[in-house]
């Protein structure tokens, strides 16, 4: 795509020594990459994204303008990022105290969507799915699935692996009105049925 490269850097950005980039991603304007940090395919990073040193992102995953994935974050597979969204890695930190060691791993699962404005505190796990609303504060895990929004957030629903809201019936059962997907509700748990 650039330079006989498989994927795309633009011109402006700054790709550290020892970082892997998938085919068909695209990072565009004002980004860096950081060392030992690895990229999959068909990526694409908006305007001023820093990544890393030593972050893994999956396959397919959207990452808007201004945002900073920092070490001790894991983004899998097919992930939506919201321009401006926020990762921390330090859960008490001071600009006059090292806490390098103390990084807090914080893991957003497959499909999951983080709004713009979002704040995601270290050392939490977003389900595969979830949907984190814009300007939410996640300090606490969030289930498969949950739809969560306010600071703190809390969960207000549940959504369809296609992002639509889904309304539960009295025998805990949804049919996403967008795709068709039925979803059973048992054990303050969703999964496909």
């Amino acid at each position: 795509m650039s330079n006989n490269k498989p994927y795309f850097v633009h011109e402006s950005s700054y790709v550290d020594d020892g970082v892997e980039i998938g085919e068909g991603t695209k990072i565009w304007h004002f980004c860096h990459i950081l060392s030992g940090s690895k990229i999959g395919k068909n990526c694409v990073l908006g305007q001023n994204v820093m990544v890393g040193p030593n972050v893994k992102i999956g396959n397919n995953v959207k990452i808007q303008n201004n945002v900073s994935v920092y070490e001790g974050v894991e983004i899998e597979d097919e992930v939506f990022c919201g321009p401006s969204c926020v990762f921390t890695n330090v859960i008490n930190p001071r600009a006059f105290i090292e806490r390098k060691h103390e990084f807090k791993k914080t893991l957003v699962k497959r499909g999951a969507t983080i709004g713009a404005n979002a704040t995601i505190v270290c050392g939490v796990t977003i389900g595969e799915y979830a949907f984190v609303g814009a300007g939410a504060v996640v300090t606490k895990d969030v289930p498969p699935y949950a739809l969560v929004v306010g600071v703190p957030a809390r969960q207000i629903g549940w959504v369809c692996k296609c992002g639509e809201r889904l309304e539960f019936d009295e025998n805990n059962i949804a049919v996403c009105k967008s795709c068709g997907s039925k979803y059973k509700l048992e054990g303050g748990e969703m999964m496909l049925f």
